[in-house]
């Protein structure tokens, strides 16, 4: 049964710290804001949970900061990190078939519009385009990227006060065969999908026992989801198996339409939660 409830108290005193974020979703400025708040050192850990891209103004400074983001920071991919990663790789092929220069801007561009006439879906929020366009950014260096993303774990396990924790874009589960005879909001072909993809499926039929499974990818402003909560973190106990969830997305990415997004920052050693927000 989940019980949805409190944080721990606020703690202070840790020397080194370990942080967990997610989905930024290209406000960079929002990101370094809350490393301001946190005091966040190289002694420090942080480890993200996916969606550095789409929706935000500064998807570049995003990319870029991906390319090198320090020795103590572990990025785990998200949905919108692999559907940017697919986009590219379509791209390449086209170059690779037509014998076209990677690192023309002109010949990325072509190719860009050519993709782009061929499915609506194609680079959906329109992040890669403006990144060709604007950006004068050619094939080479959005493959740099895309090779980035490409070597981000789907999940990444530590053990915090004596739990397993994993940190997973949209949720964790140990085997599709939890899924077997339940009716779940969506079909998953893979463990990977549902590492991505998955919403309250992930809090339905997820988790590990004496564990904690912080994610993001739904946001908790979005009404009509289980992990709704006006905005703040939500975090949800399940009692048969002694699991502790946190949904850490607290739609920032959508901060301009919804007055209550922010940015969420938890640290693992206390549960200790952070916010950003813009009034």
């Amino acid at each position: 049964m989940l019980i949805q409830g409190d944080h721990p108290e606020e703690q202070e005193g840790y020397k080194i710290s370990t942080y967990v974020m997610t989905d930024i979703h290209g406000h960079y400025d929002g990101m370094k804001k809350m490393f301001r708040k946190i005091g966040f050192s190289a002694s420090d850990r942080l480890i993200c949970a996916g969606d550095y891209i789409d929706r935000g103004p500064k998807s570049y400074e995003m990319l870029r900061w991906i390319e090198s983001p320090g020795e103590n920071v572990i990025l785990v991919r998200g949905n919108h990190d692999e559907e940017f990663r697919y986009c590219v790789e379509a791209m390449g092929m086209i170059f690779r078939k037509w014998g076209m220069d990677t690192a023309s801007v002109e010949d990325t561009i072509s190719v860009y519009g050519t993709v782009r006439k061929i499915t609506s879906y194609f680079d959906l929020y329109g992040t890669i385009g403006d990144l060709v366009k604007k950006r004068r950014t050619a094939l080479e260096q959005l493959s740099v990227w895309a090779a980035c993303i490409g070597k981000m774990p789907y999940y990444y396990e530590t053990v915090m006060n004596g739990r397993r924790c994993i940190i997973v874009h949209g949720g964790y589960i140990e085997s599709l065969a939890c899924l077997e005879g339940v009716e779940t909001d969506h079909t998953y072909d893979s463990l990977e999908d549902f590492y991505l993809r998955a919403r309250d499926d992930a809090y339905l039929y997820g988790g590990v026992e004496h564990g904690m499974i912080l994610a993001g990818h739904t946001p908790t402003t979005a009404k009509y989801e289980l992990p709704f909560n006006h905005g703040k973190v939500y975090r949800a106990y399940d009692e048969e198996t002694d699991c502790i969830f946190y949904d850490l997305d607290c739609g920032y990415g959508f901060k301009d339409i919804q007055p209550e997004g922010r940015l969420a920052c938890l640290r693992l050693e206390d549960e200790r939660i952070f916010y950003v927000r813009e009034i």
